[in-house]
């Protein structure tokens, strides 16, 4: 897996976690970085994902990505919301809200990082790998919408 794309499936999982638990951001990345692998995994995806939990050039850029998110949450929840139409942020799925607000962070903070297709790309596959069986359509959707209005001005 590309180093980028892991950072941005763990940021996916700190975000989520911080989302439920309402835990200090430091206090959960903290304990994401500790060795902790999920039983579900092969012995191989384990040993990636320890592997990459340990990767500096990962954990800098899914730390951003983390901090990012959450310093800039209110302006991200209200471009969502403003796109989303006849949706609340805190009703949608807690999986998808995340995988949007990820994504918003590069699509209005990061564009000289990344390219929106990119960012947007991205995204849909962590709501296709993360989320319930229409999420991708309900990510891109959005994001699209974000990109074409957010991104031309």
């Amino acid at each position: 897996m590309r180093k980028r794309t892991r950072s941005r499936e763990f940021a996916l999982q700190v975000l989520y976690e911080v989302d439920i638990t309402r835990h200090p951001v430091g206090e959960v990345l903290e304990d994401f970085w500790l060795d902790r692998t999920d039983l579900a995994l092969s012995d191989g995806e384990k040993r990636a994902v320890e592997n990459d939990k340990k990767d500096a050039e990962v954990r800098r850029y899914a730390e951003k990505l983390t901090r990012g998110v959450l310093e800039k949450l209110t302006e991200i929840d209200k471009v969502i919301e403003r796109f989303a139409e006849n949706w609340e942020i805190k009703r949608m799925g807690i999986v998808d809200r995340n995988v949007l607000r990820l994504a918003g962070y590069e699509i209005l903070y990061l564009t000289d990082e990344i390219p929106v297709k990119v960012a947007i790309n991205e995204a849909v596959e962590l709501a296709k790998r993360y989320g319930e069986a229409d999420s991708s359509k309900f990510v891109n959707g959005i994001l699209d919408r974000i990109a074409k209005t957010e991104c031309k001005k």
